[in-house]
């Protein structure tokens, strides 16, 4: 996959260099307050080797997100297919990133997933985009909105993966955006 430029960020292929800040991004406790766990270096540097060495299908790449002023790498971001039926159906599409929290507050996760949006409607040509957090996660939530998803209640259910040790991390919300909406907003009308 190409990489994607924004005013700010160049999403990239994530390459061995960002072994690193996958372990960093799996193993801050802030980064991952609404995980039931974190990763060990081992756990991490296994995971991300085997992210580093599969061919993703095209267009569905973990992306890392990189400051075009200096090229540090602040986060990761991309698309991805959950696999979560039955909640979810077979085909959808997730948007999501994860930034180091050094980074919050400058709206890098915003950024990239407007970039995303662009790429997942007009590049590949996608129906539509979910992305799911657990519900309390205000600011991922606030991320959805500000990139025009849409909550879908009747959609939220319980996270099949996570443990019943966590039970305030299992109920998770579900957002949309459809191509519909998603060109309305471009057109800057109000999505129906």
């Amino acid at each position: 996959m190409r990489s994607i430029e924004t005013s700010r960020l160049i999403l990239r292929p994530c390459r061995e260099e960002d072994r690193d800040l996958f372990f960093e991004l799996s193993s801050d406790p802030e980064v991952l307050a609404f995980f039931p766990f974190r990763r060990s270096r081992d756990d991490a540097d296994a995971i991300f080797t085997m992210i580093r060495d599969i061919t993703p299908e095209p267009g569905f790449d973990l992306l890392v997100m990189t400051l075009k002023q200096n090229g540090e790498a602040v986060g990761l971001c991309g698309l991805s297919k959950p696999h979560l039926e039955p909640h979810l159906p077979g085909e959808a599409v997730e948007i999501g990133w994860r930034i180091a929290a050094r980074h919050w507050g400058n709206g890098y996760a915003t950024e990239a997933g407007i970039a995303l949006l662009h790429y997942a409607f007009d590049g590949l040509k996608l129906d539509g985009i979910v992305s799911i957090a657990v519900e309390s996660n205000l600011a991922v939530l606030a991320v959805m909105r500000n990139i025009g998803m849409k909550p879908d209640p009747a959609c939220d259910f319980d996270h099949p993966q996570i443990p019943d040790t966590h039970p305030h991390l299992k109920r998770h919300v579900v957002y949309r955006l459809s191509a519909a909406d998603w060109r309305a907003l471009q057109a800057g009308q109000t999505p129906r």
